[in-house]
Formats: structure tokens, sequence, C-alpha cells
């Protein structure tokens, strides 16, 4: 069964039955178009907010938590995909825009670096996939699945303990430690990125329904958007050193 570390991307939605779903079956032509649309919306927002720092002050939070809820939304009704996919990306382009002001202001110049990096690893890996290079193997899918998990789960334990005061100082610090730790988050993020390459190849060849190719697209978003952030974070702890 097809795996992947993206939890918007599972390999039984392939073989799962949807009534009445229509729209044709899933091309990859389509779901480009799709992908592209969402990185519109969301380079919108983000505009709109960069551009508006009250705006910026009033919104980010919130759209934080809608964001929240219409990333998990897709995984559970799929077919809702058309509409939810959209809203993610308008909302968390806000979220974007505040997170980015907010890192610019501190070091000038590192959101280009950061936008150009983190596309520049996408049509990369795209490259490498398309040419072989890369094989989304069963073996990659679980160790990369494995890093993902990991990665959430030090996230969650470390959110929990910044309630009660504890600060992992040495992990999000600029020190060799703090590099380290981020160099190997973003090397996962961007392994994700195959995981959803083989994903969407899949179900075009299964000729998956056509409401798939949001989600696909959807769940690239969410994948791009995460390695996003995590580059953006390495970039700051190196340029603190």
């Amino acid at each position: 069964m097809l795996r992947s570390g993206n939890p918007a991307l599972k390999g039984e939605i392939f073989s799962r039955t949807y009534s009445g779903a229509g729209g044709g079956t899933m091309t990859l032509q389509g779901t480009v178009n799709k992908t592209f649309i969402l990185l519109l919306l969301a380079a919108l927002s983000a505009g709109f907010v960069w551009s508006n720092p009250g705006a910026m002050m009033v919104f980010t939070m919130p759209a934080l938590i809608v964001g929240l809820i219409l990333a998990v939304v897709p995984i559970f009704k799929k077919e809702w995909a058309g509409i939810t996919a959209p809203f993610y990306a308008l909302v968390e382009g806000v979220v974007i825009g505040g997170v980015s002001y907010f890192f610019e202001a501190q070091y000038p110049g590192i959101v280009i670096k950061a936008v150009a990096l983190t596309f520049g690893t996408l049509f990369c890996l795209l490259i490498a996939y398309r040419s072989g290079l890369i094989k989304a193997t069963e073996n990659f899918k679980l160790g990369v699945i494995a890093g993902t998990g990991a990665v959430a789960i030090f996230y969650f334990i470390s959110l929990i303990l910044s309630f009660f005061g504890v600060r992992m100082t040495v992990i999000y610090g600029g020190g060799p430690v703090g590099i380290l730790f981020s160099l190997v988050v973003v090397t996962i993020a961007a392994l994700n990125l195959v995981l959803d390459f083989d994903f969407i190849e899949t179900g075009v060849e299964r000729k998956a329904p056509g409401f798939l190719e949001w989600y696909c697209a959807f769940s690239l978003i969410v994948t791009l958007i995460w390695l996003y952030f995590e580059i953006l974070r390495l970039l700051s702890k190196l340029q603190r050193r």
C-alpha cells in the first residue's frame, strides 16, 4: 500500500469509492494548474498582510487557528478539497505574510532567500524525481515517514514543555546543535516533496477522481509551507552567528 509522510497523502484514498464524486479523472496538468492557483492565492494574501502591518497584528493568530482547522478537514472529507483548499491557501497566506514580516524585520533580506531556496529545492527535487535519480521506494517512504513523525512528536513535546517554562534553547538557538537540528528538519521536509510527487503520479496512473487534483495540490502546498518556515528558521539561526 502506498504511504506518504504527508498526513494528507494516504494511498488508500485511491482504492475508495466516492459516492457522488464527479469531475472526470485526475490529470497531471490539472493538478499542476490547481497547485499554481493555490500558490497565487497564498501569495496574494501574504502580500496584503506584508503591506499592511496593522492587519498582520489583527489577523495572523486567528488565521493560524483557522488554517489548522482547514488543514484537517480535507483529510476526512476529501470531496470538499475544491472548497477548503483555496480557503486554506488564503488563510495560510496571512500566516506566511505575518511570519515573514517578523523575520524580515530582524534579518533584512532573509525572506527572499527563503523563498528562493524553497522553490529551488522544489524544482531540483522534481527534476531528480523525474529523471530517476531519486526513487520513492518503500524503504525511502518509511524512512521519511519515521523522520516526519519524530519531528512532529518533538515539536509537540517542546510546545507542551513551553507551557511550563521549559525552553529548549540548545535546539532553537543559533549554536551548532540548533543549526544541525534545523538542517535535519529541512531535509526531512524537502524529502516529503518526493513522496508528494510519487503520490500525484500514482493518482494520475490509477485515474483517480478529478476532485483529488485539488486534494493533491493542497497536500503539496502543505509541504511547501512547512519547508518554507523551516528554511526561514534555519537562515535566522545562521544569521545569528
